[in-house]
């Protein structure tokens, strides 16, 4: 609910040191991939008054001093026109287990949504996916969103808020797993789920029909037991040539570095994995190279 007929004079926040600075300088804030995007239009949908423009200057000019997003939480300190910042808290509503366990079923069932997470992407597909299992990505309704700020002015919510909104936005261009962290589910929790469904299934398959046993069977042991001999094992032997099996460089370049996630309100001129991926893949190229001479 709006309070804006408490009405507060427009006051001159004192200036802040090493704050977080919104990328944009102009125009909308937000974030530039659909998903921020779609975030900052769900909380100007909501109708929550005029302070949520006055935060864009607030998150341009620095005064958010931090951010700390945990399930269903954020709590951030905003500097505001006092010598103490002001707390605020916004409170997310949480899914439910039984929430997380249909909706899980559904991304699992196809194998886009988990690559293009770990590739740092949002699927946009990945909405009809929550609608699917009878949910929302985003916040539907203005009470599944519960926020406080220390500062005198009434209005909910206040320019201190609004600038975590927006700032918020722009994290998710970088980091959607956020937006899974707020309705209470983390990155590490998500992708595991999301690769268990197929190893069930692959159980489920090697189940005998009329026994429900498994059907499976224990690998075999190597044809031959290593030599004790101290010579032969030092000394090595020839390699088949199908020992290194199919040798390419990486369909996808990084990828263990996209998977180790990103750095949270990064600020710097490029980012980490903007960096280091062209990185990665001239070494591949390389090792290559070095792979392919060498057996020549």
């Amino acid at each position: 609910m709006s309070w804006d007929y408490h009405f507060f004079p427009p006051s001159k926040p004192k200036a802040a040191k090493g704050g977080i600075k919104a990328q944009s300088k102009r125009g909308k804030l937000g974030g530039e991939t659909w998903w921020a995007k779609r975030w900052i239009a769900v909380l100007e949908s909501f109708n929550i008054g005029a302070r949520l423009n006055r935060g864009r200057t607030y998150a341009r000019s620095g005064q958010v001093l931090s951010i700390d997003i945990s399930k269903g939480n954020v709590k951030a300190r905003v500097q505001g026109s006092r010598t103490k910042p002001y707390e605020v808290s916004i409170k997310v509503k949480e899914l439910t287990k039984s929430d997380w366990a249909k909706l899980t079923e559904v991304l699992s069932s196809q194998a886009i949504f988990a690559a293009k997470l770990l590739a740092g992407d949002m699927p946009q597909e990945i909405e009809q996916a929550f609608k699917s299992a009878g949910l929302s990505l985003f916040p539907d309704k203005l009470k599944d969103l519960d926020t406080n700020c220390s500062c005198p002015d009434w209005s909910n919510p206040c320019k201190h808020i609004a600038a975590v909104y927006y700032l918020l936005g722009e994290e998710f261009d970088r980091n959607p797993f956020l937006i899974f962290t707020l309705r209470g589910m983390s990155r590490d929790e998500l992708l595991p789920q999301l690769s268990g469904f197929g190893e069930k299934d692959a159980r489920e398959t090697g189940k005998d029909k009329a026994g429900g046993k498994s059907t499976s069977r224990e690998p075999s042991m190597p044809p031959e037991p290593l030599s004790a001999d101290e010579a032969t094992f030092w000394g090595g032997g020839e390699l088949p040539e199908d020992f290194f099996g199919e040798v390419r460089t990486p369909p996808m370049r990084a990828a263990l570095l996209k998977r180790l996630g990103k750095f949270p309100f990064w600020r710097g001129n490029q980012g980490v994995i903007e960096a280091l991926e062209p990185v990665y893949g001239q070494a591949s190229q390389r090792g290559m190279d070095a792979f392919l001479s060498g057996r020549s």
